[in-house]
């Protein structure tokens, strides 16, 4: 009987630690990108100094990069400002997956962006595609 509860204990916790990786995909790749850029510019460590740089950034942010800088506070139009949030523990070089992890308990909308899928082109029927995919392609093209 013992072993039988174990075994549903097991199998409870594998798919949550399976679907993690897909989880904050947004915040996980873009801050990365950012403390990377940091490192490349051998940039110093500061709280206020990460906190422009960020702002910086953001700047050019597009998509749901730029609305995870909004829900960050990074845009000039952002309503809240948790940018603390990120600086403090960058500062520290805590990775960035913990922090992505911190700020999903203070706004789960963070955590529930992702990258819209790639379409590729040469293999895909161009008459089967929705509206919606075709304008996407067009909006990625500037059109």
């Amino acid at each position: 009987m013992a072993v039988c509860w174990v075994f549903v204990a097991v199998l409870c916790i594998l798919p949550g630690t399976w679907a993690a990786p897909a989880m904050c995909e947004v915040c996980r790749e873009y801050l990365q990108r950012f403390y990377q850029s940091l490192l490349e510019k051998k940039f110093e460590f500061t709280l206020t100094a990460i906190e422009k740089e960020l702002i910086n950034t953001c700047r050019d942010a597009t998509g749901n990069e730029n609305r995870l800088c909004y829900y960050l506070g990074a845009t000039s139009d952002a309503a809240t400002k948790i940018l603390s949030e990120v600086t403090r523990p960058m500062s520290a070089h805590v990775p960035v997956s913990k922090i992505c992890e911190r700020l999903k308990k203070i706004d789960i909308q963070i955590c529930e962006l992702k990258y819209d899928k790639k379409i590729d082109l040469n293999s895909a029927d161009l008459a089967k595609l929705r509206v919606a995919e075709l304008k996407k392609i067009l909006d990625n093209w500037g059109e």
